[in-house]
């Protein structure tokens, strides 16, 4: 914590004249729950409770905020010590789950910058960030067992230039690469936990799996057919086979996944799976019939299930996109993207749900319909304001139903976002709206958040986050009727 609240000029962590700072645990404010604090600053004092050290954390970031701007960046002179105001504050988040998705299986970003994109989430006060490690388009988790996931899936000739079905196909030409080493991410998985931050891995299957298959074309279909790791963006119709091989596949990818993240839950995707490969496969179609099955298409419930169920034989909890909220297993915690009805719709089957939902937390859509906007994925606008507006429970939801709700995230595709530049541009100040409302809930108001928010941008500037400018006023509001697009 001392790091945290010491910039990186090394300016000290000490009170001046005979005033005292004091962090503490107390079990007395249990009441506060896990992420709960209370702060107290006083003209001598600065008093930080919490009953748990997750609540020390959040408690912290408040006094972050609560110093100058310049104290993020380490500008201040020391000649002029920081002030912080009188306040009293007992705080505590509606939601448990507070988070962000970024994709680096379609752009890699490097280890460096994640641990920025970390140190900025934990200011803040989001705590789980959702690492989208693998895809049609690159795979980037090192599994010893199978080298070539990352030797030759890590690998693509080139990418798409623009959104498929727009018109004739560009490409760009460009080779793109790029993995993680184990140690890379048992230190990224550190760097957060000391921010009140756990990584969710995300390794997808059954489908999203090109790259995976251009490595090892025995675990398809077709294991005659030779594949390259995919350069186009959209849902590719490549997916696992079902005969057993497959699944000692994965169990042993995840078996290293959960051997670097120590998250509860683990992410297997599980989303936008075709089965037309299935459904013309002799084998899966007997595999159907084996398993008393309706017909082929049924086996992406069979398949989730049992990859579910080994997580769940190892103390972790699976997680997965759900398209309509009902076709998951139950012992999966589901996010849920299309549409707001379907997280009700697992609430009430019972299972725990995160929101998703892309017409409010798909931070690659357009901000505005200017023209100046860089290119973004296909589909509804997604301003400040509809981040902002975005409640995880509604007002009219049974009280049980609310509570199988763990909280919300904000998502960020990267086909058209391959660089930090582009990504934080995107992120902020969108991620802002989000990380508002996800942890004050019903008590924040756009008004209040917006006014705000002018101040904020201070603390983003001393941190040199290259945002998206506030002006020109008003964002852009678009309707948000229509169809999801493929994510």
């Amino acid at each position: 914590m001392r790091t945290l609240l010491t910039p990186a000029t090394g300016l000290p962590l000490r009170p001046c004249g005979t005033g005292r700072i004091v962090l503490a645990l107390d079990p007395q404010l249990g009441g506060l729950g896990e992420e709960g604090y209370g702060l107290t600053i006083g003209p001598d004092t600065l008093l930080l409770r919490a009953a748990r050290l997750p609540g020390l954390l959040c408690g912290v970031q408040t006094i972050r905020q609560l110093l100058p701007a310049e104290a993020l960046s380490g500008t201040a002179r020391r000649d002029a010590p920081w002030t912080l105001p009188c306040v009293e504050i007992s705080d505590v988040p509606a939601h448990p789950w507070r988070g962000t998705m970024l994709d680096v299986a379609r752009h890699f970003q490097p280890v460096s910058y994640l641990r920025r994109y970390v140190d900025l989430m934990a200011l803040h006060k989001l705590n789980t960030l959702h690492l989208h490690l693998t895809d049609d388009q690159g795979w980037r988790m090192p599994v010893a067992a199978y080298p070539r996931l990352t030797g030759i899936g890590g690998h693509r000739t080139q990418s798409m230039s623009g959104p498929p079905g727009s018109g004739p196909e560009t490409y760009d030409g460009i080779p793109h690469s790029g993995a993680y080493t184990r140690q890379e991410l048992r230190d990224l998985v550190r760097h957060a936990a000391a921010r009140g931050v756990r990584i969710v891995p995300e390794v997808e299957m059954p489908g999203h799996v090109r790259a995976a298959l251009a490595a090892h074309p025995e675990l398809g279909n077709d294991p005659s057919r030779r594949l390259d790791v995919w350069t186009r963006w959209g849902v590719c119709d490549t997916i696992f086979g079902v005969h057993e091989g497959v699944f000692d596949f994965c169990r042993t990818v995840l078996e290293e996944v959960m051997d670097v993240f120590p998250s509860p839950y683990i992410h297997i995707g599980g989303e936008e799976c075709p089965t037309t490969e299935w459904e013309t496969s002799p084998a899966a179609v007997a595999k159907a019939a084996a398993e008393g099955l309706p017909d082929a298409a049924a086996l992406h419930g069979w398949f989730m299930g049992r990859i579910g169920s080994f997580l769940a034989e190892q103390g972790r909890r699976p997680i997965g996109w759900a398209e309509t909220g009902s076709e998951l297993p139950l012992e999966f915690t589901v996010m849920t993207w299309r549409d707001p009805v379907h997280a009700r719709a697992a609430a009430r089957r019972g299972h725990q749900v995160v929101t998703a939902h892309h017409r409010a937390t798909y931070l690659d859509y357009a901000q505005s319909a200017d023209s100046g906007e860089p290119p973004a994925q296909p589909g509804p606008l997604v301003d400040l304001r509809a981040v902002h507006g975005h409640r995880p429970v509604p007002d009219d939801w049974e009280p049980a139903e609310a509570d199988r709700i763990l909280g919300t995230q904000a998502q960020l595709w990267t086909e058209y976002a391959s660089t930090p530049e582009r990504i934080e541009y995107l992120t902020y100040p969108r991620l802002c709206a989000l990380a508002d409302r996800a942890w004050s809930g019903s008590r924040s108001d756009w008004g209040g958040f917006r006014s705000r928010l002018g101040g904020h941008t201070a603390r983003l500037d001393a941190l040199g986050v290259r945002y998206r400018p506030l002006t020109p006023e008003p964002f852009t509001t678009a309707s948000t009727a229509g169809t999801a697009p493929s994510r």
